[in-house]
């Protein structure tokens, strides 16, 4: 049974629900809290507060209680967020903070990420430590202001997720970007072509905005000495009407075009040329395309001279490819590569690289 071409989507979406409360639990004359000891007992609690459909409160121990641990605390003042609904089990998170008196600024000296708060074991307190703050530091800092002290506690709950009811997705089918294929209809058309080359007894004529747009080099030429003229006249030496035409084409295309006509040597020439002028005018992508063209076609006859190129062009990755084809063929299939007359030339013009060859073959039989 064919598959149907319009499939029927429908989605729901799930979005957090949370509510985030703030207490302000004030203490007056601190000092006449000390001394209480370091017992359970030995706390000062704040009125409960409501925040996401659950009661909390505040817990002050000013000797200091380790409430989840056996640490000693007696220098030491302890602050906990307690949840006081009973059976409840709650996600939520909080952010113990001291007020500055100097500043009217609270600080935060705790903050737990959210997590599970159930009121039946000793998650129900926060935090898991006893070390609020040293008790000679806050008697010494801003926070301690004519025998007063501020905590706040910001809890936020996270509650039940809020999912949206099923609906019927609308897709509007956008077909794939046609801007190269808008581009390229400019490239067999006249109007507003501002520039002629003279190549090799060949004229062509193009869109300076496109050349460059595409090539820093050719965005140089066209913006320099002859930006005022209306009409610009490059003549371009050392290269063949048919690369030039070729490299005209990719610019306007974003793609090389067809060679199905050509021979396979006349084809790997041409794309041995387009990639020289790639790099004359600092088209990186082409200049890839190419290296990429040429190494598919890499082998015991070309591979000699198709080092010596890559290493003159600047062609890292092929070069790259050529030592690695070199330096891991057998001894049978590198005695052909010898007896080429392309390795004859690199040894010739390239001894350095042929260094790297045999550099690497040794890395790899030691291997």
């Amino acid at each position: 049974m064919a598959a149907s071409s319009s499939i029927r989507t429908t989605g729901s979406k799930c979005t957090p629900q949370m509510e985030q409360g703030r207490h302000v639990f004030q203490i007056l004359g601190y000092s006449r809290f000390k001394g209480m000891g370091s017992a359970m007992t030995s706390f000062i609690r704040s009125r409960s507060f409501a925040i996401g459909g659950h009661n909390w409160a505040i817990r002050f121990y000013p000797d200091g209680f380790g409430l989840l641990d056996e640490q000693e605390t007696t220098d030491f003042v302890s602050v906990y967020l307690e949840l006081l609904s009973y059976g409840a089990s709650v996600r939520a998170s909080c952010d113990l903070r001291l007020l500055d008196h100097t500043t009217g600024v609270s600080s935060s000296m705790h903050n737990t990420e959210t997590r599970e708060f159930r009121s039946h074991d000793m998650s129900r307190y926060a935090p898991h430590y006893a070390d609020f703050m040293k008790r000679s530091k806050l008697e010494a800092s801003p926070y301690l202001h004519d025998d007063s002290l501020v905590i706040e506690c910001v809890v936020t709950v996270t509650k039940e997720p809020h999912v949206s009811e099923t609906r019927l997705f609308r897709e509007i089918d956008v077909p794939p970007s046609d801007i190269a294929e808008h581009i390229g209809r400019f490239l067999g058309e006249e109007e507003g072509k501002d520039v002629t080359f003279s190549v090799g007894g060949e004229t062509f004529t193009a869109h300076s905005i496109l050349l460059m747009m595409r090539s820093p080099v050719f965005r140089a030429e066209l913006c320099g000495s002859m930006k005022e003229a209306t009409t610009r006249h490059i003549a371009i030496e050392e290269m063949e009407p048919a690369v030039f035409r070729a490299l005209l084409h990719f610019i306007y295309t974003d793609s090389l075009p067809d060679m199905y006509d050509c021979e396979e040597d006349c084809k790997n020439e041409m794309i041995r040329h387009l990639l020289v002028a790639a790099d004359k005018y600092a088209m990186d992508r082409l200049k890839l395309i190419c290296e990429r063209i040429i190494y598919n076609s890499l082998g015991v006859e070309t591979v000699a001279d198709t080092l010596a190129f890559a290493d003159q062009y600047n062609c890292e990755k092929l070069k790259d490819d050529c030592l690695e084809f070199m330096a891991s063929s057998d001894v049978i299939v590198m005695d052909a590569v010898v007896a080429t007359q392309g390795y004859k030339n690199l040894k010739k013009t390239c001894p350095s690289v042929l260094g790297d060859v045999f550099e690497r073959r040794v890395k790899l039989r030691k291997i």
